[in-house]
């Protein structure tokens, strides 16, 4: 290998003269790094000092970083960087897929923020969802609740069937004593039936006051966008 000598008279000369040489080198220093022939395209990066690259050939100030090709529309055509042991590469891609899942999750977040907004412009319009919601839970607890009021007075009659029996089930006719089993357990479905619409209805505030409280936010700031939008016009 040839070895590269600076011999300079003075200092100033020196660097000059070393500056040239490794930027000459630097399209061969990057294809050793990355141990590939350069890919054709549009390299960009982050040096160290936070600044974003960009150039037709690999980038000298990103020889030990990733650096990424683009084509000439602008997608991503590959990835090149230095030469990295198999576990960093896996912290490389780990790290890749996480900032992918957290852009997809922004993403999705913004997407149901509007269908929010489109569902629910005003304050009126989502109190208005929320009264039919708790009205479907409350017409169904209502049926229930007079369906528990027939088999009261169909277990009132049975009661009193029983007193010729001296109110021993046991000398009841199998009729009798059928009915009065199918009203006790009707009672009880019913009773279950209403505590699960209790919590159904709990359910509905909770969902609706989550709702509420993010579209307080979504409403202030369209509210300002709005007013910036207005302020702006001649």
């Amino acid at each position: 290998m040839t070895r590269t000598h600076c011999h300079p008279p003075r200092p100033s000369v020196a660097a000059a003269a070393c500056a040239v040489l490794l930027l000459a080198m630097a399209p061969a220093l990057a294809q050793s790094s990355t141990g590939q022939e350069p890919i054709n395209g549009i390299y960009t990066c982050t040096d160290a000092n936070g600044r974003k690259l960009r150039s037709d050939r690999p980038i000298p100030q990103c020889l030990d970083r990733e650096q990424t090709v683009l084509n000439p529309s602008g997608t991503v055509r590959a990835r090149v960087g230095p030469n990295l042991t198999a576990h960093e590469r896996a912290e490389v891609e780990a790290k890749r897929k996480a900032d992918e899942e957290e852009k997809a999750q922004a993403t999705e977040e913004r997407r149901r923020e509007r269908a929010l907004l489109i569902r629910y412009p005003s304050r009126e319009v989502h109190d208005q969802e929320r009264a039919k919601a708790l009205a479907q839970v409350a017409e169904v607890v209502a049926a229930a609740r007079k369906r528990i009021e027939d088999l009261q007075l169909e277990r009132k009659k049975n009661t009193a069937e029983l007193e010729f029996y001296r109110n021993d089930i046991n000398r009841a006719p199998p009729l009798l004593r059928r009915q009065i089993e199918h009203v006790r357990q009707s009672l009880e479905s019913q009773d279950r039936f209403i505590q699960l619409q209790e919590g159904e209805r709990q359910r509905i505030n909770a969902r609706f006051d989550e709702e509420l409280a993010r579209l307080r936010d979504l409403w202030r700031a369209q509210e300002r966008l709005s007013s910036g939008a207005a302020g702006a016009r001649p």
